[in-house]
Parts: C-alpha cells; structure tokens; sequence
C-alpha cells in the first residue's frame, strides 16, 4: 500500500503539461539571452543570429570551475554564523534552525577574488565563459532536481510541500516535493535561495566591468551605475538575510527545478544582462538614474483573528503589495543605463512583471486564507494590488 499523501494544493503553472513545458523553456529563454546579449543586433525577441556548436557548451574547465564555486560557497555556509536563526513553524510543530552568515560569505568571497586579481587570476576571461558555464549550471540543476526528487520519496509526509505532492512525477520534479531538504544541518534549499547564484552574480558583473575596462581604458558610467545598484541589491539581501525564512519560497514552495534552476542558474547568467548587454553595445548615459522608495511612520492598522495586523496606511494604503512595486520601479532603474534602443535589457522588468503579478496572485489566496474576513476588509480599503490606479 501506497504511503498517505499530505494535503494537495490546487495545480499551478498549467499543471503536468505546463511543467513540462517549463522545464525545456526556461533553459531555453536564458540560452538566447545569453546569445542575444553577445549579438550585433541583441534582438530580444526572434532567433538568435547563430547557435552555437556543442563544443561551445562543454567545456571541462567550466565544469571544474562551477564545481569549485559551489565548493566554495558551500564551505563558506558550514563557517560558524553570526547569528543561528529559527524558521516557521512546520507541520510536525518543529522549528528548523539556519545559519545567518550570508554576507560574511559575501565578504570572504570578494577578499578571495581580490587576491586572486592581485596574483594574476584572470577574471575578465570569466565574460567569455559565460555560455559553458550556464549549461554546466543548467546540467548540474537537472541533476539535482533529480536527486532531491528521489529524496523527497522517502521523506515523512509531514516534510513534504503542499504543492509538489500532486503524484504526477514531472509536475512534483517541477515544483518540488519535499519542502526543507537536508542532510543533517545543510539545508539544500536555503543554501541555494542566496548564495551561490546571488553572489555569483555580483561576481560575473564584475568580470565584465573588468573586461570592459580591458577593451575601452576604463569602464563606462552605466556600467558603473549596473554594478553599484545590483551589488547593493545583492549585499541588503544578505545583510537581512533572515528576511528570507518569511518567504513563500522557504515556507510554502518545494525544493525542484523550479527554484533549483532558478537559483544557481536563472540568477547569474540572466539577472546580470544588463551588464553583458553593456559590455558589448556600450551607451551614453542620458536618462537620469533616481528612484526612492519611502517609508511611513504611525501606520494605522487593522487586528486579525491572529493577533496580527494589517497595515493600511503609508504605502500600504495605496496598494496591498507596495514592495513588489518597488522592487519594479528598482528593476526599471536596472534597465535606464542601457538606453532605450534595445528592448533586450528591459527583459528583467518584463519579466519580474509577470513574476510578481503571478506570485501576487498566490499571495492573495494564502492571505485570504490565512486573515480570513479582516483580508477581505483590507482588499475593500486597498484596492489597488501592485500599481496604484493602474493593477
């Protein structure tokens, strides 16, 4: 006899056939961005102007060096944290303890770099090895994926996702069965959500300011401003990294593809095609580079069932999910220093666009859910969603 199934939320993302879908098409989407980005004409949208060989995918040194990063970023995971955080409580009533040393991985990883510069490490040669080292990335995410699906089939009930519990095995490899895989204290998810693929961004960003600096004598404002605001993006998130324990993805959402792909290998080769598209189609900087998000005192509340509150004022009374629109018009500010001749670069907005907008979609369910009636009078107050007036 089969062993009891926890309780199956309803099918997201088109069910089994939208999984499978998504499995060949988001590896596909960042393998013409990556090829799009490095073209003459750097189209968005139609084929690439060539596809490359196998031989321009494999390469044993990519392999050893992605091996050697995730090495590294796990070694820097297993040092002593300055803070050893409590998670949300879980089914069984446990709380799953996490390490809080992001940024410190963050600092140590960028001394590391600087020695290696200062002993002749070539890191402007890290921009031409970008596509090898996706599909080592995209190679490595299918293999994991695999083994946390194997994984999760001897997981207790209690440890399994609400989502990837549906019995189709594509949909459940998509989405991710187990929800906190572990083996002893490493935990895969957590490990994977800010480490390798944020800081690894930073990192390709800065071989291309590098490389651009070798081709031109130094490297251009834009590039200047790409580099500064996404180093900052990646460096408060690792600073609040125990924000993170709050999120769907740690709380709600499986360990699959879908986030194992997207953290090690969505992340770096596509959040930083801002700065690839610079590299190669350098731009006059002529649009100003301002966006501010501020935040409101004395926010007028309404109590839940819960005891918790609702904030109803401030940003929080012109729209339900305030931070999702800063995070658009920050992405918006991402794009602004490449120009507005290329619709390759505004990507990132086009994307996160949608990104949000569906999670959004996700977060109302759970909150109707989780405030009851107080929700519904919070929606009835607050109308707007993302985009005051607008959504």
């Amino acid at each position: 006899m089969a062993p009891p199934q926890g309780p199956r939320a309803p099918l997201e993302f088109g069910g089994p056939l939208g999984a499978a879908a998504l499995l060949l098409l988001l590896p596909a989407t960042m393998f013409h961005l990556l090829l799009a980005a490095r073209s003459g004409p750097a189209r968005l949208l139609g084929p690439p102007a060539s596809l490359p060989g196998l031989e321009a995918l494999w390469s044993p040194r990519a392999l050893l060096l992605w091996l050697s990063w995730l090495g590294l970023q796990a070694a820097l995971y297993l040092l002593p944290a300055r803070k050893v955080a409590e998670g949300q409580e879980l089914k069984d009533k446990s709380r799953l303890r996490y390490p809080i040393n992001g940024f410190q991985a963050l600092v140590l990883t960028a001394l590391l770099v600087g020695l290696g510069v200062s002993a002749g490490l070539p890191l402007g040669a890290l921009p031409e090895m970008l596509l090898p080292l996706a599909f080592v990335a995209t190679l490595t995410a299918f293999i994991f994926s695999l083994f946390l699906y194997m994984k999760a089939q001897v997981a207790p009930v209690s440890a399994l996702a609400p989502g990837g519990n549906s019995g189709n095995p594509i949909y459940d490899f998509f989405l991710g069965r187990e929800l906190n895989p572990r083996i002893c204290f490493f935990d895969f998810k957590y490990f994977c959500e800010l480490r390798p693929g944020l800081i690894g961004w930073v990192l390709i960003n800065l071989a291309l300011l590098v490389k651009e600096a070798e081709l031109r004598g130094s490297p251009s404002l834009a590039m200047w401003l790409v580099n500064g605001f996404q180093l900052l993006y990646v460096g408060d998130a690792l600073w609040h990294e125990e924000a993170v324990l709050t999120t769907m993805d740690i709380t709600h959402d499986g360990f699959g593809f879908m986030l194992a792909f997207g953290d090690i290998a969505w992340v770096p080769f596509t959040y930083s095609l801002q700065a690839q598209f610079l590299l190669r189609h350098p731009q006059p900087l002529g649009l100003p580079m301002a966006s501010a998000i501020c935040l409101i005192n004395g926010l007028e509340t309404i109590s839940t069932a819960t005891g918790r509150k609702l904030l109803v004022s401030g940003w929080w009374g012109m729209v339900r999910h305030p931070n999702y629109l800063g995070d658009l018009i920050m992405a918006l500010a991402w794009s602004l220093p490449c120009g507005v001749s290329h619709l390759l670069p505004y990507f990132y907005l086009l994307y996160f666009t949608a990104l949000l907008v569906h999670r959004e979609a996700r977060d109302e369910r759970q909150c109707l859910q989780k405030y009851g009636l107080a929700w519904q009078e919070y929606c009835r107050r607050v109308p707007y969603r993302i985009m005051p007036y607008i959504y």
